[in-house]
């Protein structure tokens, strides 16, 4: 039983690779009516797994169609990219989508993730300069103030404050980034690894006048059985209260999805 006071939550990423969107559609209500507390998909043009031309969509244009369909289930990118898109518009998008996402006069439903961008070839193929992963990091640096401006700035304004989930686990510049405007890290960490990290990320949160516990600790899982669900309950005891697994086509299997939420609620 974790002892923080957040809620112990289920994430799952839909890959929009290798599946029709009708296979997306019905995945994505499936999620819902199974309880899962966020669906996630990604920012790429290109398959990361299986064949590289396969089956593929578009993130942002999907999330709008998510925010149309659902109607309690969050929703996000696991992560947008930074590169890709100016921060302004970006921040237009976003605000656009969570305001899609509210349902009868209540707030919005848009988790905002972004990162710095690693898939060197969405940038080949789509134009974009790849630079280093130093110069995307500082671009992501740039970029989160101008984004968290313009929302000050949208008529309609937010339906609340969108909570802003950076995804990364550099610790020099990521976890600085993490530290001046997360609202929720995510990183792909072990247990072991996960515990140095979170050490260096309260370090980054001293430096910049922040409380550590004001960022929720969101890390991706393997599964919730066997072994699987020693290592959440590892990483539950360090603080995690979002546990995402990825599901991918083209033969989407539930049963991991299933595991976890049967985990989750055992725990709560």
């Amino acid at each position: 039983m974790t002892t923080s006071s957040r809620p112990i939550r289920v994430g799952v990423q839909i890959a929009p690779q290798h599946s029709t969107y009708q296979t997306i559609r019905d995945t994505l209500a499936e999620l819902e009516d199974l309880g899962v507390d966020i669906a996630f998909n990604w920012d790429h043009f290109y398959p990361l797994s299986g064949e590289p031309d396969g089956l593929h969509f578009e993130g942002w244009t999907m999330l709008a169609a998510w925010a149309e369909q659902t109607s309690r289930i969050q929703f996000g990118p696991l992560v947008t990219c930074n590169s890709y898109r100016n921060p302004d518009l970006l921040a237009d998008m976003a605000r656009t989508v969570d305001h899609i996402s509210a349902k009868d006069g209540g707030e919005g439903r848009l988790i905002f993730g972004i990162g710095s961008g690693w898939f060197e070839r969405d940038y080949d193929e789509y134009g974009y300069e790849f630079g280093t992963p130093g110069t995307r990091l500082d671009s992501l640096s740039e970029a989160l103030p101008r984004i968290e401006a313009r929302w000050e700035k949208l008529n309609p304004a937010p339906t609340r404050d969108i909570p802003v989930l950076i995804g990364g686990g550099g610790e020099k510049k990521t976890l600085r980034i993490v530290a001046e405007h997360a609202d929720i890290w995510h990183s792909f960490s072990d247990t072991e690894t996960l515990e140095r990290k979170l050490v260096v990320l309260s370090d980054w949160c001293e430096k910049v006048g922040r409380d550590v516990g004001e960022i929720e600790i969101s890390t991706g899982v393997r599964g919730a059985t066997g072994e699987a669900a020693a290592n959440l309950d590892k990483q539950l005891d360090l603080g995690v209260t979002l546990f995402t697994l990825g599901i991918t086509g083209p033969d989407i299997d539930m049963q991991g999805v299933r595991d976890l939420v049967k985990w989750r609620d055992s725990v709560s």
